[in-house]
């Protein structure tokens, strides 16, 4: 997989199984001094939440990354960051499969599901922040099956195409995006 991934600004890729989350090891990481670029990836999370704790269902079939960054900003700026990264996943949605998406302003991504008329989410982003580094975490919901309690307000790109994609090309075209979001975070953020 590291040979699709865009190589400019990912400086490590740190590819595991399954992890409890994504996010909760890409903090150790960064605490202890891992270097900006650095991508934890995942094929599944066991303990993936959200905003509140609330559980975030991320089974295998789905993208879940924690980008590491050290972009020398406040770190009061980490949530204007998850906003512009939730961006890049919907245009990364919308571009290639020409699903309607939408962003909502804590950063998730919402997808139309036009069969059941309903916004549904797709993506979640969480950021955090410390004095010295930016985490920026995703997870879609690419190929995975969605649990049968969160039908209702959840929804995977496979069941909006109607078949499975490569989250490899997904992942490549996804931080293309990301990288131009980011560059002009950075220039906007004070």
């Amino acid at each position: 997989m590291e040979e699709t991934l865009p190589l400019q600004s990912v400086t490590k890729v740190i590819g595991l199984e399954c992890v409890p989350s994504t996010q909760t090891l890409a903090r150790e990481l960064a605490q202890s001094g891992e270097e900006h670029g650095t991508l934890v990836l995942a094929c599944c999370q066991s303990q993936a939440c959200g905003r509140d704790a609330r559980p975030f269902p991320a089974a295998e079939g789905g993208v879940y990354f924690t980008l590491i960054l050290r972009p020398n900003k406040c770190a009061c700026q980490a949530a204007s960051l998850g906003v512009k990264a939730a961006e890049a996943v919907a245009q990364t949605i919308s571009s290639v499969f020409e699903v309607k998406t939408k962003v909502k302003p804590c950063g998730d991504v919402l997808a139309w599901d036009a069969k059941n008329r309903a916004w549904k989410k797709i993506c979640g982003v969480w950021t955090e922040a410390d004095a010295d580094w930016m985490l920026v975490g995703v997870g879609v919901h690419v190929n995975d099956r969605i649990p049968a309690s969160q039908k209702d307000v959840c929804v995977s790109l496979k069941q909006l195409i109607g078949s499975e994609t490569s989250k490899e090309l997904f992942l490549d075209e996804l931080l293309e995006n990301f990288w131009k979001h980011y560059a002009h975070w950075l220039q906007s953020a004070r």
